[in-house]
């Protein structure tokens, strides 16, 4: 009877602990049940080449969960705003909808997206979530934020951080110029720029408006900013010929023609030639709004969500620039991230030192031979020698091409001219490069850059140097002015294009255009002399392409 007793309370045991176990495991499976994975969809206002997208679809990658489902959309006002593009996109994007699941948060990249949700919500966006990102027009963010389905992060390009790093850095600056253009996020920022004027009375604020001069007024304008000024570049996107520009190309373009340091403010572009500033960090923008929509994915009320008007802002600098225009690196506040970091000799080099200070103090222990330290000296010296000709050679070279760069350039023709002696320059500029690239990829249009660059070398004399001048300019420095010769290098020049150039591994005929400049036949003046050169090039562009110019003054005032 007790021996019953006792297996009847055993198996009773046993019951209740299959129950706790159970249990445990249908909670858990119901949480994983429970948890919503989420539909996400991302629509940009400018396309996926524009960098500063690139940078927000990272930061908002690393922000949901991965299992998360994210959908993008690209509107690409950069390229064409109007409102046929904008009912393309609006048809395109209602008959994706109405393909796939419902998307659970729509996240807006910058203002023209919110623009479009709000001007479409009824049609597409009923009863859905919407966050946005990137946003320049804070007034329309926070009111628009009034309505329980609309938060997000607003983006505060700091002119005020800015222009007071401007001011330390440049303390003889007396004017501040903003280079802006007519887009939607050009007329928010040129609103925000000039509501700072009544703060500095003794700065003369002013702009440079791309979407209001052709191309080579443009470079024109940048290029006569003194060093009296602060350069804000904020947004470049077109010009008056109806050039349009990647932040890449702003970048490059804005960069060849300024002679101060240019800020920015934001992180694109940084690193390629602008000197930075307090700059809007897109990754963490991208990363906030897409913490705010796993938010509501996992049942918070987007009403309840408070609209962060705190910007992610950093300060951001390119030691470089910093050193190419003799900046103090100590003026720049605490805390900013540098880019193009050059360590100290020691910082490169303590790790192969300090075990080689070893070896050498052991060795003069052990032989206590003067004659080895002094070996050993002298060998250092050497090699420190030889490595220091390995930097400077670098620090004179195009990376991509291997010829010589713009800095070499500039330091080469001031030497001739001071030396007196007569040269011409080329400008060689190859015809659609931007075709190349859109066409082909980014890839092709480096090969296009290499190739160009092996045979301009096929012409170098002890008279005749070329160069990388900048995106896909190069220049070539003769020192003669005689006309036989200069007419001689600018066929053989014009020639070089004659032959295919090899793309993504097929022939692509590629032309280029070319202006000659003479000192001191034309200008004595070094500046002056490029951008005479440029102009030459500029004319051949207006005129046909693929061919060569010689400066003409009647033409340049034309």
């Amino acid at each position: 009877m007790v021996k019953f007793k006792e297996k009847i309370c055993l198996l009773c045991a046993a019951a209740f602990a299959v129950m706790v176990l159970m249990s445990g495991i249908m909670a858990q499976a119901a949480e994983t049940t429970e948890e919503n994975t989420g539909r996400i969809l991302f629509i940009s206002s400018y396309s996926y080449g524009w960098d500063t997208v690139q940078i927000q679809i990272e930061g908002i990658k690393a922000g949901i969960s991965e299992s998360t489902v994210i959908d993008y959309e690209f509107m690409d006002t950069k390229r064409v705003d109007d409102e046929t593009s904008r009912q393309q996109f609006y048809e395109g994007l209602k008959y994706r909808m109405s393909r796939v699941e419902p998307y659970d948060v729509v996240i807006l990249g910058d203002d023209a997206a919110l623009l479009f949700a709000v001007e479409y919500r009824e049609e597409l966006f009923e009863g859905i979530p919407l966050v946005f990102e990137g946003i320049n027009d804070e007034e329309l963010a926070l009111e628009l934020s009034k309505d329980p389905l609309i938060t997000g992060i607003i983006e505060k390009l700091s002119v005020e951080k800015n222009i007071d790093l401007g001011r330390l850095l440049f303390p003889k600056a007396r004017r501040v110029v903003a280079i802006l253009d007519d887009s939607i996020t050009g007329e928010a920022e040129r609103k925000r720029f000039y509501s700072y004027q009544d703060n500095y009375p003794d700065l003369d604020f002013s702009e440079i408006n791309a979407s209001e001069l052709t191309t080579r007024k443009l470079r024109q304008s940048i290029n006569q900013v003194g060093n009296n000024s602060i350069l804000i570049y904020i947004t470049m996107t077109e010009d008056a010929d109806g050039k349009q520009y990647s932040n890449k190309e702003a970048v490059s373009f804005i960069t060849g023609a300024a002679r101060v340091p240019v800020l920015r403010m934001v992180e694109a572009g940084i690193g390629e030639g602008l000197l930075g500033g307090n700059v809007v960090s897109m990754y963490k923008s991208g990363e906030i709004a897409a913490n705010i929509a796993m938010d509501i994915i996992n049942g918070k009320k987007s009403g309840d969500i408070g609209v962060v008007v705190d910007s992610p802002n950093v300060y951001c600098i390119d030691q470089l620039v910093m050193e190419k225009f003799n900046l103090d690196m100590g003026l720049i506040p605490e805390g900013t991230t540098i880019v193009n970091y050059q360590p100290s000799f020691w910082e490169r080099n303590k790790e192969a030192m300090l075990p080689g200070g070893v070896v050498i103090i052991a060795l003069l222990c052990v032989i206590f031979a003067f004659w080895l330290a002094n070996f050993k000296k002298r060998k250092l010296l050497i090699e420190l020698e030889e490595a220091r000709g390995i930097m400077e050679s670098a620090s004179q070279h195009d990376f991509l091409t291997g010829i010589p760069n713009r800095s070499k350039f500039m330091e080469d023709l001031e030497k001739t001219m001071a030396a007196g002696m007569p040269c011409t320059i080329m400008m060689i500029d190859i015809d659609e490069f931007k075709k190349i690239n859109d066409t082909y990829g980014h890839t092709a249009g480096d090969e296009a850059l290499k190739q160009l660059a092996v045979r301009l070398k096929e012409l170098q004399s002890q008279i005749l140097t070329p160069y990388r001048f900048a995106g896909d300019e190069f220049i070539i420095l003769i020192k003669s002015k005689q006309r036989k010769i200069v007419e001689k290098t600018a066929h053989q020049c014009r020639e070089l294009f004659d032959k295919p150039f090899i793309l993504s591994g097929e022939k692509r005929k590629v032309g280029g255009s070319i202006g000659i400049a003479s000192y001191p036949e034309d200008t004595e003046d070094l500046e002056q002399l490029i951008v005479y050169a440029d102009d030459a090039m500029y004319s051949v562009k207006k005129s046909g392409k693929n061919n060569f110019a010689y400066y003409k003054p009647e033409e340049a005032k034309a």
